[in-house]
This record gives C-alpha cells, structure tokens and sequence, in this order.
C-alpha cells in the first residue's frame, strides 16, 4: 500500500470508492460461485480490501480533524 500521508485528499477518496465498488463487485461475485477454493480466495480479496479500506477511512478521518 502506498504511504497514505503521500495521497492528496481527492487520491484517498477517489481510491476509498474504488475499494467501496470492489468490495461490493468481490461480495455479489461470492454469491454466484460455489467451491471452496472460490470462497477461500474471495475471503482473502475481502480481507485485503477491507484492511486498505480501514487504513484509508482512518488516515480520512484523521484529515478532517486537524
């Protein structure tokens, strides 16, 4: 993951949505496949997804702090 302090406030909400929609895309992906390796796999892409997501809404937040 890229040093976030680096982003400018549009890059970090242009790359929140973007992490938005592919979660959404990788959850209605899961809905329609079935096998454990399908599972294993999009479980993995959601953990990532939502571990970047909660980096960037946390360094989001901290912006609007200050």
């Amino acid at each position: 993951m890229a040093d976030l302090s680096s982003m400018s406030s549009a890059e970090l909400a242009h790359r929140i949505a973007i992490l938005r929609d592919n979660i959404r895309q990788i959850t209605a992906q899961a809905t329609s496949q079935s096998g454990a390796a399908d599972e294993e796999r999009n479980a993995e892409r959601l953990a990532r997804h939502n571990d970047e997501l909660e980096a960037l809404l946390k360094e989001q937040e901290r912006r609007l702090a200050k």
